[in-house]
């Protein structure tokens, strides 16, 4: 089990770097970084940095997406991440949320998302591309070759058939064991159709964590509910609520929800909180004493899941880096 920390991009560079020194000195694996330009500081710099003070942990964007950069820009950042991180750089993508929404414009389709994964992985590698905003094929010249591990983050069917047909992993933005492995499955099938070899796919379940007082928690983490039920929403929207393209325990929570804000968007004190229940709070996160995070990230283990992220944002960041590193990672390392 691989495990990782998420940022949004709020936090002191110099803190940021040290909860990244912290977190691999620990043994964590991966750090991730909200790719919201608009809302909160530019990734791929905040990732620069961090990697001039790493020397193992890898770095990717939590997610990027087709619509709010020129192609040929997204794959000049990842094939030069590439060569400075000396290979530590992976690429998270979805169809587009908060970076699109904020500026009143929809996420992007599914079938584009699939068309950029392949288009930046090839630039990135040094294939030439041609793609709809360039009349002219793109090669880039000083590219080494590298293949960029891409993770398709999804939750309705076709973004999960997408993960399995060209993704090398899925990312879900839960800590629940039984949804998670509905939508793995869900990609896993995609794949294997696909003719794709699934053996070494793998899925990224990120929730927020609190270890201590649940109470205390819930309230950390009911942010994370709230987020999620936009993309909850999308799907209920466009299969219906009773549809049994996803599950009814996915959907339901989202009843009594009246609108989301973006410019308060992954905040903990947002004013959009208040359909959310602890019932849900609890599912969706990992809260509690520490034996509480072990038990569950065993069963997230035991549906495939094969790297656990942290969305770090709690306000006591280095905490909880501490709390893992003594209580939870060594029951996996």
């Amino acid at each position: 089990m691989e495990f990782g920390i998420c940022f949004k991009g709020d936090i002191h560079p110099k803190r940021t770097v040290s909860l990244c020194k912290q977190a691999e000195a620990a043994g964590f694996d991966y750090a991730w970084f909200f790719d919201s330009h608009i809302l909160w500081r530019e990734a791929y710099v905040t990732m620069a940095m961090c990697i001039e003070h790493t020397d193992r942990l890898r770095f990717s964007p939590c997610v990027t997406n087709p619509g709010v950069r020129d192609w040929s820009v997204t794959a000049s950042i990842f094939a030069t991440l590439a060569i400075q991180s000396g290979g530590r750089v992976d690429m998270g993508v979805g169809r587009g949320d908060s970076s699109r929404r904020v500026m009143g414009k929809k996420p992007n389709t599914v079938a584009r998302m699939k068309k950029f994964v392949h288009d930046v992985k090839g630039m990135v590698r040094g294939d030439a591309i041609q793609y709809d905003e360039s009349p002219a094929e793109v090669q880039i010249p000083w590219a080494e070759g590298y293949e960029l591990p891409v993770w398709v983050a999804a939750y309705g069917p076709k973004a999960l058939a997408v993960a399995g047909a060209v993704g090398d992993g899925l990312v879900i933005q839960l800590g629940d064991p039984q949804l998670c492995k509905w939508f793995l499955s869900q990609s896993t099938q995609a794949g294997k159709s696909a003719g794709r070899d699934m053996s070494t796919f793998r899925i990224v379940s990120a929730a927020p964590v609190w270890v201590g007082d649940i109470q205390k928690g819930r309230e950390q983490a009911r942010w994370f509910p709230a987020m999620v039920g936009n993309h909850v929403a999308d799907i209920v929207e466009k299969y219906g609520k009773d549809s049994k393209e996803v599950p009814q325990s996915f959907t339901d929570y989202i009843e009594k929800r009246k609108g989301y804000d973006y410019k308060d968007h992954a905040n903990k004190d947002a004013g959009h909180l208040g359909f959310i229940t602890n019932d849900i709070i609890d599912s969706f996160s990992i809260l509690g004493p520490p034996e509480a995070h072990v038990e569950r990230i065993k069963q997230l283990e035991e549906v495939g899941v094969t790297q656990f992220t942290i969305y770090l944002m709690c306000e006591e960041e280095e905490y909880i880096v501490e709390q893992y590193a003594e209580h939870v990672l060594p029951h996996f390392k």
